[in-house]
């Protein structure tokens, strides 16, 4: 059985932090843009599309748990500095948000991969304070800029618990699409291979 590999952080202090500075006295906000937008695996009472300026969607980060392993890692999505991003934002109820915050840290923050951030999201209803998973260039986890052929023989072999890379990054291609949001740097990666 292969170990998982250990956390690059320990994630618990950086959830203190968010659940301090959320402070309970308000709903949560959750910004989603890559599985969260089409398995987000909380209850939410509103959900609506925003745009984050200043970061972008990005399949460049390691995935050696969920959709790869240690001997042939996958690849999940980031969200990295600079342009924008079109995706969801959730509203969690302000009585369930600290369990939904401790649930999506077990989730998300395994490894203390991500550096959690408050970032403003713009919707159609007015701008709102929301908690998204951003990627740092200088984690061990981002992956640089990868060769074509790298992300073929990735979509081909890689396979964590949740599946592998290549039926995630549709998934999520899929629900943008119905969302109306268009990703052309993820159809372009998608179009490298076909699905089968």
């Amino acid at each position: 059985m292969t170990s998982l590999p250990a956390p690059l952080r320990d994630p618990a202090p950086m959830l203190e932090r968010a659940l301090q500075e959320w402070g309970g006295h308000r709903d949560l906000w959750i910004f989603g843009y890559g599985s969260l937008i089409w398995r987000p695996d909380f209850d939410f009472a509103e959900r609506r599309a925003a745009r984050v300026h200043g970061w972008h969607r990005a399949l460049k980060m390691w995935s050696r748990i969920n959709r790869g392993t240690p001997e042939c890692p996958g690849l999940v999505f980031g969200m990295l500095s600079g342009g924008s991003c079109r995706g969801m934002v959730f509203r969690v109820d302000k009585a369930h948000a600290r369990q939904v915050l401790v649930n999506l840290w077990q989730r998300e923050m395994m490894t203390g991969v991500y550096d959690p951030r408050w970032l403003t999201c713009h919707t159609p209803h007015g701008a709102v304070q929301a908690l998204a998973f951003t990627l740092s260039r200088k984690s061990p986890n981002h992956t640089g800029e990868l060769p074509d052929q790298e992300y073929r023989r990735i979509f081909e072999e890689a396979c964590g618990r949740y599946g592998t890379t290549r039926d995630y990054a549709q998934a999520t291609y899929d629900e943008l699409c119905r969302l109306g949001i268009h990703d052309r740097s993820l159809a372009r990666l998608l179009s490298l291979t076909v699905k089968k």
